[in-house]
């Protein structure tokens, strides 16, 4: 405690031992601050408008800024309206006795300190991380806003139910309901980020604008597969039967070859687009194993497509001279290749489509 320095934390002066018969107790002696606690305000009536609230909880997100990036973080474990006062539009927060640096085993404290109502269901089992503090930090808001105990208020699997017991907008709300999530990995991931989005919400999305997540289906998965594939194969073998023909006889060959490389792009493209789309049916439908799936269709998309390419460049290619066998399979491997970078895009757009359902 003598280490922190912060303009809303009371100065640590000392600390003394206070023994009695049955027990001994250490006492912290901070500089006195004359201000009422936010529990005497709500003790005297006081209803705390959500304007009033939003600025009582920035302040002490950035107190809990700098406590929680200290190395190691310093958690206080014990946020209620009675440890947090107001003066003059100043907040302050007090009573760290409670306080624990995260420097034991595994980052986890061993010790149930906290206060009913407030705490997190983690500190209930000894374990009290930064996200504790934020839990204890959503619940104090909403007490605020509702002029009840947290213990009062009725819950759903742990959930605080406070909407209608408050006037809270819906942005405001979807906030706490994230400060407050029983499972601590689902709050923010920080105060910083919690004041971040404090302070600079996400515009709410309409229900209108919501698009339907469309399953996988293996209709979906055969229409990407050869729409994408016959595409990128008509533009590839273009390309390749222009180069291929200027090779041969500049202008001529270049037009020629670029028409014909169409046509057979066309060709393998619908072919390559057949067998991912096959393969993804009868092997990754549901997606299981993004990285197994992106290596096996490439895989087999080069293998396959430069088979097929040869057997299709052997007809077309066997009457010119200096084709031997060698070049013939050169001329087959290379579209077989860039078969197989459209089958890794396939694959990646499947990765994707199958994520959002999870989401």
């Amino acid at each position: 405690l003598q280490s922190l320095s912060h303009a809303a934390i009371p100065r640590y002066l000392e600390q003394f031992e206070l023994s009695s018969t049955h027990s001994k107790r250490i006492v912290l002696v901070q500089t006195y601050l004359d201000a009422p606690s936010l529990e005497e305000r709500m003790q005297a009536g006081h209803r705390f408008s959500e304007t009033e609230v939003k600025c009582i909880v920035l302040g002490v997100l950035n107190i809990l800024v700098y406590l929680h990036d200290r190395q190691p973080p310093v958690v206080h474990r014990d946020l209620k309206p009675s440890n947090i006062l107001l003066k003059d539009g100043m907040v302050y927060l007090v009573d760290f006795g409670s306080v624990q640096t995260l420097a034991t085993k595994d980052g986890k404290t061993v010790t149930v300190v906290g206060t009913y109502g407030y705490m997190p269901p983690e500190q209930f089992g000894g374990v009290a991380s930064p996200a504790s503090d934020l839990y204890s930090l959503g619940v104090t808001a909403i007490a605020l806003l509702t002029g009840q105990h947290p213990a009062d208020l009725p819950q759903t699997d742990l959930r605080i139910q406070f909407e209608h017991a408050a006037t809270v907008s819906p942005t405001f709300a979807a906030w706490l309901r994230q400060m407050i999530d029983p499972n601590l990995e689902r709050r923010f991931s920080s105060a910083r980020v919690a004041l971040r989005t404090l302070k600079y919400p996400l515009p709410p999305v309409r229900a209108a604008n919501l698009q339907p997540r469309q399953p996988v289906t293996r209709k979906r998965v055969f229409k990407q597969a050869i729409g994408q594939s016959t595409a990128l194969g008509a533009l590839i073998g273009a390309a390749y039967g222009a180069i291929f023909g200027t090779g041969l006889l500049p202008l001529f060959f270049t037009v020629y070859g670029g028409g014909i490389g169409v046509v057979y792009g066309f060709i393998l493209g619908g072919f390559n687009g057949l067998l991912i789309g096959l393969w993804t049916w009868l092997f990754h439908l549901p997606l299981k194993d993004p990285q197994q799936h992106r290596r096996s269709v490439r895989f087999v998309s080069t293998l396959l497509c430069t088979v097929v390419s040869g057997l299709l460049l052997i007809p077309l290619l066997r009457d010119f001279e200096g084709m031997a066998g060698g070049w013939i399979f050169l001329a087959a491997a290379i579209p077989g290749t860039a078969m197989g970078l459209v089958s890794k895009q396939f694959a990646q757009w499947y990765e994707r489509e199958s994520r959002k359902l999870e989401e």
